[in-house]
């Protein structure tokens, strides 16, 4: 090859600019897990483009290798040394595996109140969210932003833990579950309706405790496409601090968590992702189901503009995950979530 066609032109000069700014803000989440929001809230606000980094930084590494140039090795060195960010954002095929009689199946679901204000022009959206969790029958289901009013559809579990944290406590996080409960408590986070509860069972004489995990909610909405708005400096405003409260919530929770010397399931909505410091203290050494055993982007928000998964399933190391999926029914705007998981 010339020296000339070595050189890259003015385009191709303005397009490594932008593959280096992109590359330089993957690297740079990489150390965001790190950084805890009440110090760099608005830094915090970068994890949820990650996804985005990711993908941008595939499709500069594709184009340099079509257009057989060295330049691909920026893209591709950042996103070697981010593996574990990359496939924490897309599984090709978990590692599935046969479950055993130490089975257990959980299922987590923000049902957004059951569409109780008609988010979705649908017809019998509550009964549709019920019929979906009958059908699956996991052993537990956690639903965050319950209503009260559909108490007794989920009547086919004979033990249930509700607790309502809105002002007019109709609303909050509810457990069900086919063992007894045999110790059961709420964390109340305080200054808002979000909250965290727990039961314990018994399974095959082993005590498991089991979390209903919801945190402080963003409050974007994807129709009105926020980003893009006028308000974008309010709007980053209004997200620090709720990463702020997030950090405290699961500053709360690490509390409980650390009293407990019990195998340990959280199930919930973390509003926040896979790439924020808030899911890295809250997951600490445990293992994210979708990770282990999950496969495509594993999205649980229905946002237009990039899979984000806020919704999670953790285990504590001594159980092995054999199943994860993530439904398709679009009957709020999360994406239900269910594993089985074994005892070791």
């Amino acid at each position: 090859m010339s020296e000339k066609k070595k050189r890259l032109g003015c385009l191709g000069r303005i397009i490594f600019f932008f593959n280096s700014v992109f590359a330089a803000l993957l690297l740079l989440s990489y150390v965001l897990p790190y950084a805890v929001p009440k110090s760099f809230p608005i830094l915090s606000v970068l994890s949820l483009l990650v996804p985005v980094f990711i993908v941008i930084n595939f499709i500069f590494m594709i184009f340099w290798i079509l257009t057989v140039r060295r330049q691909f090795l920026v893209s591709f060195v950042v996103l070697v040394l981010g593996y574990s960010h990359v496939t924490s954002l897309y599984k090709f095929s978990g590692n599935k595996s046969e479950p055993t009689e130490n089975s257990l199946s959980v299922m987590s679901y923000n049902v957004r109140l059951f569409n109780i204000y008609d988010w979705i022009k649908e017809e019998q959206i509550d009964k549709k969210i019920i019929d979906l969790v009958q059908s699956e029958s996991p052993d537990i289901v956690a639903i965050q932003e319950f209503h009260r009013n559909q108490e007794a559809a989920f009547s086919f579990y004979p033990y249930k833990y509700i607790v309502l944290r809105s002002r007019n406590k109709k609303t909050g996080q509810a457990i069900f579950s086919k063992t007894p409960i045999i110790h059961k408590g709420s964390l109340e986070f305080p200054n808002t309706a979000n909250n965290a509860i727990y039961i314990d069972i018994i399974k095959n004489k082993d005590t498991i405790r089991v979390y209903n995990l919801h945190l402080e909610s963003l409050r974007i909405n994807p129709k009105q496409e926020e980003f893009s708005q006028k308000n974008s400096e309010r709007l980053l405003k209004r997200m620090a601090n709720t990463f702020k409260m997030q950090q405290s919530q699961a500053e709360l929770f690490e509390i409980n968590r650390k009293n407990c010397d019990y195998k340990k399931i959280i199930l919930g909505d973390f509003n926040n992702t896979q790439f924020s410091n808030v899911y890295k203290t809250i997951k600490g050494d445990m293992k994210d189901a979708f990770v282990e055993a999950g496969n495509g982007f594993g999205k649980t928000l229905d946002y237009p503009f990039f899979p984000m998964r806020i919704d999670f399933i953790l285990v504590d190391e001594s159980f092995t995950v054999n199943k994860f999926k993530t439904f398709a029914q679009h009957y709020s705007d999360h994406f239900a979530i269910r594993s089985v998981i074994s005892l070791d």
